[in-house]
């Protein structure tokens, strides 16, 4: 009767502090109320450009840190199966042989010594024993410590499947910006080497003008410093171009080589619909979002698992199997047959410190994980806000500085007019030459800005996954 309050006692639980997931999201972005979302398209079609799809196929295929999550998955699912494993019955089967030989002069020695087998024959001495059947263990799972424990498994294990999912949106879209990266600076390229075939046409002008005493030597060397400048411009631009293609190569996984890609595709690449659909969405949307909810919810059962420890926990142990001292005997039944069941119910009572501190810090964990999962919505809503706005911006800004390009462009046709008929100097010239190369490259630099903003948008939404 004593039992039962030495039971209740070990059962008495330390008070925790808990913490719930926050407020959720709000109803709408401010410029967008639609429920249609872009990220709801697959990247195979959100993407037109065959040489972009081919490369993105070849890095979910080969990309070395999305093969290593895989293995990770892999370990997490036998994470799963190891736990189911362990609230079902542990049966083995096995046999052992031995002998023992105990003194003359004990209790055990002087009984045995007393003892016939059969008429005329001590008990054997030392004694020899053979064993040979299967034996069961089975931890009662009262408490369903061991069912949580296998649940949490489960959670953690859909997390890194949410995990892989999140590395694939951001391996998409990183070969998406790297690849129209590379496409901006083949296009910055051309139009640098075009700019220097004109600008060498025009210094061939200038010495022949020095010639005929219209220019002086000054203005040939000052054609002359804007060549050689730009001409180490494209060195630079090269270089860039070589880094970005290595970069795309280290992506899908391979050693360097050239990157296959269509340069005039760029000037076709037109943003398309903004579609944002509702700030909801992004919970099932995002990997990433989803990936923190199974880690809350493992979090969870953590806690469940800890508390049960407090508990008694019932085990039950039987075996079955053949027992003698000669293997001549070790058939003959029923003699030979030896059996066991044995029940126990154990309980934590004094020094309980190990186990009041793993479940502190399973609350503790769990604590984290909520806030986890606020601050992954929160950063998710914010990233798509400020895409939002970055697009909203970056297309007024690209508006005004094509506008720019073709004012500086019409400018070079005047300057050069004017400096033929003697009416401008060459400075006026090399500057408005000057400053339209700087104006295409900027307006190039701003498209590349302006798509990439695009991609962003479709990976802050959770698109790219699929």
């Amino acid at each position: 009767m004593a039992f039962l309050p030495l039971v209740f006692t070990a059962c008495q639980l330390p008070a925790l502090v808990q913490k719930s997931a926050g407020p959720g999201l709000p109803e709408a972005y401010a410029v967008s109320q639609d429920s249609a979302n872009m990220a709801d398209i697959n990247w195979r079609t959100f993407f037109s450009d065959p040489n972009l799809k081919e490369l993105i196929d070849t890095a979910l295929a080969h990309n070395q840190e999305l093969n290593i999550l895989l293995q990770e998955i892999d370990m997490a699912r036998n994470e799963v199966s190891a736990r189911q494993g362990e609230y079902l019955p542990f049966v083995k089967i096995g046999g052992d042989a031995g002998a023992e030989k105990v003194g003359r002069y004990t209790s055990q020695g002087a009984n045995d010594a007393n003892t016939e087998i059969q008429p005329g024959r001590e008990f054997p001495d030392p004694l020899p024993e053979i064993n040979l059947g299967a034996f069961a263990s089975w931890e009662v799972d009262v408490w369903h410590k061991l069912r949580n424990a296998r649940k949490s498994a489960m959670h953690r294990y859909l997390a890194s499947v949410e995990g892989k999912n999140f590395m694939v949106t951001h391996l998409v879209a990183e070969i998406a910006r790297s690849y129209y990266e590379l496409l901006a600076l083949d296009n910055q390229l051309d139009n640098l080497k075009q700019n220097i075939r004109i600008q060498q046409d025009a210094l061939k002008i200038v010495r022949l003008q020095k010639q005929a005493a219209r220019a002086t030597e000054l203005a040939v060397r000052r054609y002359e410093a804007e060549v050689l400048k730009n001409r180490s411009l494209q060195y630079e631009i090269e270089q860039q171009i070589v880094e970005v293609e290595n970069r795309i190569n280290f992506l899908v996984g391979r050693y360097p080589q050239p990157i296959p890609r269509d340069r005039e595709a760029f000037a076709d690449v037109v943003p398309g619909l903004i579609e944002a659909g509702l700030p909801v969405q992004l919970l099932g949307n995002r990997p990433d979002i989803r990936q923190a909810e199974q880690e809350l919810a493992a979090a969870k059962l953590d806690v469940a698992v800890a508390r049960a420890d407090f508990y008694p926990s019932v085990r039950l142990t039987a075996g079955l199997g053949l027992q003698a001292f000669n293997p001549k005997l070790l058939l003959q039944a029923p003699e030979s047959i030896a059996f066991s069941l044995v029940g126990d119910m154990v309980a934590p009572l004094i020094n309980r410190k190990a186990i009041k501190a793993a479940y502190y810090n399973a609350n503790a964990r769990q604590i984290q994980a909520a806030f986890d999962y606020e601050q992954r919505i929160l950063s998710a809503y914010i990233e798509v806000v400020n895409q939002l706005s970055y697009i909203s911006n970056i297309g007024e800004s690209y508006n005004l500085k094509e506008d720019q390009v073709q004012a500086l462009t019409e400018s070079i046709t005047i300057a050069n007019n004017l400096f033929r008929s003697a009416r401008a100097d060459y400075m006026e010239v090399l500057l408005t030459q000057r400053d339209a190369l700087e104006a295409r490259m900027d307006l190039i630099e701003t498209k590349m800005l302006q798509i990439h903003a695009m991609v962003n948008l479709y990976q802050a939404l959770g698109g790219g996954w699929e």
